[in-house]
């Protein structure tokens, strides 16, 4: 049950995590990675969210957290494309672009973490 569980969530990040990524492209711009950017950024939200709630204000079968966080928020983000990205930004001596990149995800990536903790203590 749960493989299952990790595979219908992963299978759900995963195209979502396509999908957001072909929108930033074609809407926002191709010279940064802003799809990478933003599956990273709200999925370090909706895990700091989850995570909270379940381990402070809910209880839930440990079933919705592998469901959750290894399945759906483990397909949504991308650690391996991140570094590809950035590596690549890098060896094509856009330095600036490369180190913000690599600085957004990281620091913005602990802030929405923090921020879905804060909100899900709020509730």
């Amino acid at each position: 049950m749960a493989i299952i569980l990790v595979a219908i969530g992963g299978s759900i990040g995963s195209v979502l995590r396509y999908l957001i990524s072909k929108w930033a492209a074609e809407k926002i711009d191709f010279t940064l990675p802003y799809g990478t950017f933003i599956v990273n950024i709200v999925g370090c939200f909706i895990i700091g969210f989850f995570m909270t709630m379940v381990t402070e204000r809910v209880v839930v079968s440990p079933y919705w957290r592998l469901f959750v966080t290894v399945g759906f928020v483990g397909g949504l983000t991308t650690f391996s494309s991140f570094s590809y990205e950035s590596i690549q930004l890098l060896l094509q001596s856009n330095f600036f672009q490369g180190f913000c990149n690599i600085g957004g995800n990281i620091i913005i990536g602990l802030f929405a973490t923090w921020l879905g903790i804060s909100a899900a203590r709020l509730i």
